[in-house]
C-alpha cells in the first residue's frame, strides 16, 4: 500500500535520485548516472547480456497499429524497420532485433503528419527514429505524445494516434479491438537504486520480495 506508482520513466529516476531508500525499474536506454542500476542474479544489464541471454530482465518495444493505417505510417514503419532504422535503435542503447534487415526505400513526394503516442520508455529512441526519417523525408512531420503504454494503446484503439507505443505485449483483449503490435526492439529493464545505496547486486527472489511487499527492510 506504500508503493509510489508512476507511468513516467522521468519521475522514476528523479525519485530514486532523491530518495536513498527507494527502488524502481527504468528503460536501459534511458539509465543515466543520476541513479545505479544493480546486477541481477550476479549479471549487469548490459546490452551484451541480454543478447547472450543472460541478464535475466528484458521487455519489447512495440509499435502499435489498427486497421486505419495509411500509406506514410506504413513508410515510416517500413524505415523503422529497415537497416537504417535498426541502426539508429542500436545506437540509442536498445537492441535491434533484425542484423539483416534491408535498405530502406526512398519514395519520392512524402508529406503529411503522423502521430504517434504511448510509451515514455520508447519515446527517446521513436524521437531519433523520426529524427532520421524526417532528414530523409523533410516534408513529414511525426508528433511524438509521452502518454503510456495503456494510453498510447487505447489511442490506437480509438483511432486518436496513427501509431501507438508500447513497452509491453499486447493483452488479448486488447488485441480484439482490432489492433496489432509489432516488436521493433528489444530493451532492457535496469533495477535501479539511488547512489547512496550500498547495495550492488539482489536475485531475482529478492526482487520479488521487494516489489510485492514482502521485504520491508533491505
Amino acid at each position: 500500500p506504500n508503493a509510489e506508482i508512476s507511468q513516467s520513466t522521468s519521475v522514476v529516476m528523479t525519485t530514486v535520485a532523491g530518495n536513498k531508500n527507494a527502488i524502481g525499474y527504468v528503460s536501459l536506454a534511458s539509465l543515466d548516472d543520476s541513479v545505479k542500476a544493480i546486477k541481477v542474479d550476479g549479471v549487469e544489464a548490459t546490452v551484451d547480456n541480454i543478447k547472450a541471454g543472460t541478464y535475466p530482465v528484458s521487455r519489447p518495444f512495440l509499435v502499435v497499429t489498427n486497421d486505419k493505417l495509411n500509406d506514410l505510417t506504413k513508410d515510416f514503419i517500413g524505415f523503422i524497420m529497415s537497416s537504417e532504422g535498426q541502426a539508429v535503435i542500436a545506437e540509442d542503447g536498445c537492441i535491434a532485433i533484425d542484423d539483416a534487415a534491408p535498405a530502406y526505400e526512398t519514395k519520392s513526394g512524402l508529406k503529411g503528419k503522423i502521430a504517434v503516442g504511448g510509451s515514455t520508455s520508447v519515446a527517446p529512441v521513436m524521437q531519433k527514429l523520426a529524427d532520421a526519417y524526417k532528414a530523409i523525408n523533410p516534408d513529414v512531420e511525426i508528433e511524438i505524445q509521452q502518454t503510456g503504454s495503456g494510453a498510447g494503446i487505447t489511442a490506437t484503439i480509438e483511432g486518436a494516434v496513427d501509431l501507438g507505443m508500447s513497452s509491453r505485449e499486447l493483452k488479448d483483449e486488447e488485441k480484439d479491438k482490432g489492433i496489432e503490435g509489432l516488436t521493433i526492439a528489444m530493451d532492457g529493464i535496469a533495477v535501479i537504486v539511488n547512489k547512496e545505496n550500498t547495495v550492488e547486486d539482489l536475485t531475482s527472489e529478492q526482487i520479488r520480495q521487494i516489489f510485492t511487499g514482502e521485504v520491508t527492510e533491505w
